[in-house]
């Protein structure tokens, strides 16, 4: 299952030109059934009757274009309703032929990949110099590929004979056929593994839009195959010898670097041409993986390996399958030769990637809609790419194709999930890239991360290989501004900003809230009614109805923009200013002691709460007998006091506890970055707690420490302070301390 290189010259672009019979030679190798085959020849009779009298710009008969579209099928072993479809893709556009027709004829599914393509093929190359409008162009042609694989594959054989055809066209459209080509075919074709497809459509395009260069690297090509073939066609021979000797079996080829391949390395990467070390290079195919693993060790016996130069990916294949042991090492004539090692099969699938996989294989219970589900559970990203297009017409088409190009198609990162799946990320990404790659929540309530078993700073760079485990708590806040600085996903960045904006919008309302609530209460406390009751007042529907408002917390916004004010609710409840008449009395005030717990039976005796504990009304609590200083009041878990026994007593916290705070020593343990303890601090005030105390150190691999000391109420006011911090960016544990 290779692509045929071209032997005889003819019209047609310098290419072939092939016949029905040639391919029906083809596809008859793996379809048998009689109804298949006869259904691929009607499609065939079908268009020659409809584009009858119909030519290409070239001069030729149209019929000739949808020939060469279904050769290319049968050479990737397509199925025959894709075959089918292929002969018909045009058919639509440019007959008076319905998609009714079709689907009478040929069924629902070559009728739904034919109405697909003519949806593709009826969008033209904007005119407008605008990329917001060539981008919209070019998300509408994805969607129209991410229905179904074989709408992506005919489309690709189209536009790879259209490529092999364009010198029947202007220069400008020549110009603007390929430099779409690059951007929307030729990425999706390498993602595919078609590498066959795509170093074609690549060549090709670089002839139009940098023929200068083109011509040059063809030059140079030539005159380094001519002094360097005889070298490697000796290392070749040396190499069969080695491999002969220890029965094992293979086949040897030789190959030259695609012209594209190293436009790239001269003038993207700057190599000069006589640094490129893998220009010319050695194929080797064998029958199994282990003796992939034994050719290369015995190369390697034979031949200096160049170090940094071997690839396993075998072991770590690329995300479009392809699998091949990659190493260079230096000829008998000191120059650098590339070989690749693989199987039969991984040579297929280097070759024609997603094609090969899952090529049609008769009689095996072969089903579209199962292939299309086993593409997107083997290819992740095109799982990705099928979501990103169907939910795609979120913001604007720039945006889409933005997110398309640098998650999905420059993605070249690979790390794995704690359970061992592989996810791809693009270059430089982070923990937090990683998790809005697994799912918007997980990213959003992301509050740490664990890199191959350590404790990382969410902008630590992953490398391939990493193993990413993300700690996330339900209750924080929400993503920080300050990601922004370091994802490198556009899904991310994309998440990122709505959340924020987001957060942004509540955050002015709970202000406007906060705001209009306190303009109420100074209203109503000048006429002496407190917030409980004035709450009772508001809530009243009557209330709400009359300033036409749904909820209290809608009334205050209301009132933050003076409609209504204060006044003109308080008058409306008819409250008048209470008279106040001076008395000359006292408050009366509680007696007694100050701490908040007694013990049954003891009588009058010092009682004090430990200072290395720092119990707090609600605590579950143990009284220690000191010797002298009465009893000192623990928490029942306290370290202190845990293995104590004999000196315990049973203490109580009091039914009738006047208002106090009280001191807790507490832990954050946080990734550090920019205003954390600023954000610490204002979030505790915001929350009205007192901060007595407040120290951070930084422990190493950018996480810091922050012990605290607060004053608060009691534990159930501790347990709502710890979840307020934990809403803080960056916070990911928090415990009270015991000295």
């Amino acid at each position: 299952m290779y692509m045929e290189k071209a032997k005889v010259l003819k019209p047609n672009g310098g290419y072939p030109l092939h016949t029905f019979e040639d391919i029906e030679d083809i596809y008859s190798t793996y379809i048998s059934s009689k109804d298949d085959k006869a259904k691929i020849k009607e499609a065939y009779d079908f268009i020659l009757e409809k584009h009858k009298g119909q030519l290409r710009r070239s001069g030729e008969p149209y019929y000739h274009h949808l020939v060469e579209v279904a050769y290319i099928l049968a050479e990737l072993h397509c199925g025959p309703k894709t075959i089918a479809a292929g002969f018909l893709h045009d058919v639509v556009e440019d007959t008076d032929v319905t998609i009714e027709d079709i689907k009478k004829r040929w069924g629902e599914e070559v009728a739904m990949i034919v109405d697909s393509l003519t949806k593709i093929q009826r969008l033209k190359l904007s005119k407008i110099d605008s990329e917001e409008f060539e981008a919209e162009d070019h998300r509408k042609i994805f969607l129209g590929m991410a229905k179904d694989i074989r709408v992506i594959l005919i489309k690709l054989a189209d536009r790879l004979h259209n490529m092999r055809t364009l010198e029947a066209l202007s220069p400008e459209r020549q110009l603007a056929l390929s430099k779409e080509t690059m951007d929307v075919f030729v990425p999706i074709a390498h993602r595919l593994g078609l590498d066959v497809i795509k170093s074609e459509l690549e060549d090709l395009c670089l002839k139009y839009l940098q023929p200068v260069r083109y011509q040059e690297i063809v030059k140079l090509l030539s005159k380094k195959a001519k002094t360097m073939g005889r070298s490697l066609e000796s290392l070749k021979k040396k190499i069969a010898d080695i491999l002969f000797q220890h029965n094992i079996p293979f086949d040897i080829s030789s190959r030259v670097k695609s012209i594209y391949s190293i436009y790239r390395k001269m003038y993207i990467k700057g190599h000069p041409f006589d640094e490129i070390y893998d220009i010319l290079a050695l194929r080797i195919i064998t029958q199994t993986e282990i003796q992939c693993y034994e050719i290369l060790g015995l190369i390697h016996q034979s031949y200096k390996p160049v170090p940094g130069r071997f690839k396993d990916y075998i072991a770590m294949p690329k995300a479009n399958m392809y699998q091949s042991l990659h190493t260079t090492v230096v000829g008998g004539d000191g120059n650098f030769y590339e070989v690749q090692i693989r199987t039969e099969e991984m040579d297929k699938i280097a070759e024609t990637g997603v094609a090969a996989h899952w090529a049609y294989k008769e009689g095996n219970g072969y089903n579209s809609q199962k292939e299309q589900q086993e593409i997107e559970n083997k290819l992740h990203w095109f799982r990705d790419f099928v979501s990103m297009s169907s939910t795609g017409n979120d913001g604007s088409a720039r945006e889409y194709m933005d997110n398309l190009t640098h998650d999905i198609f420059d993605a070249n990162v690979y790390v794995f999930t704690p359970k061992g799946k592989v996810i791809e990320l693009p270059q430089g990404s982070t923990p937090v890239d990683f998790a809005y790659h697994i799912h918007t929540r997980v990213g959003d309530t992301c509050v740490g991360a664990l890199v191959n078993g350590m404790m990382v700073p969410l902008n630590t760079v992953l490398k391939t290989g990493d193993l990413v485990e993300i700690k996330t708590n339900k209750n924080n806040a929400g993503p920080s501004e300050g990601w922004l600085e370091f994802v490198k996903s556009a899904a991310a960045r994309s998440a990122i900003k709505k959340y924020v904006a987001k957060k942004n919008e509540a955050m002015i309302r709970d202000e406007k809230i906060a705001k209009g609530k306190q303009s109420c209460l100074d209203a109503f406390h000048d006429r002496g009614i407190e917030e409980e009751e004035m709450m009772n007042y508001l809530s009243d529907n009557k209330v709400l109805e009359h300033f036409g408002f749904e909820t209290v917390d809608d009334l205050f916004v209301g009132v933050t923009g003076r409609k209504p004010v204060p006044s003109s609710i308080i008058e409306f409840l008819r409250i008048k200013k209470p008279v106040v008449v001076p008395t000359g009395g006292k408050v009366k005030t509680k007696s007694g002691d100050n701490c908040p717990v007694y013990c049954k039976g003891v009588g009058k005796i010092a009682i004090a709460l430990a200072s290395c504990c720092t119990p707090l009304p609600g605590d579950d609590i143990v009284g220690y007998v000191t010797k002298g200083k009465g009893i000192v009041v623990h928490r029942k878990n306290c370290p202190n006091v845990i293995n104590e026994h004999q000196r315990l007593v049973d203490v109580y916290w009091k039914d009738d506890i006047e208002f106090a705070t009280y001191p807790v020593d507490i832990m954050i343990e946080a990734n550090d970055r920019n205003n954390l303890v600023v954000d610490i601090m204002s979030t505790l005030t915001a929350a009205k707690v007192t901060l007595s105390s407040l120290h951070a150190r930084l422990v190493g691999n950018g996480l810091v420490d922050i012990s605290a000391t607060l004053m608060v109420s009691d534990a159930k006011r501790l347990n709502d302070v710890f979840n307020i911090l934990r809403s803080i960016s960056g916070v990911y544990e928090i415990t009270r301390i015991v000295h």
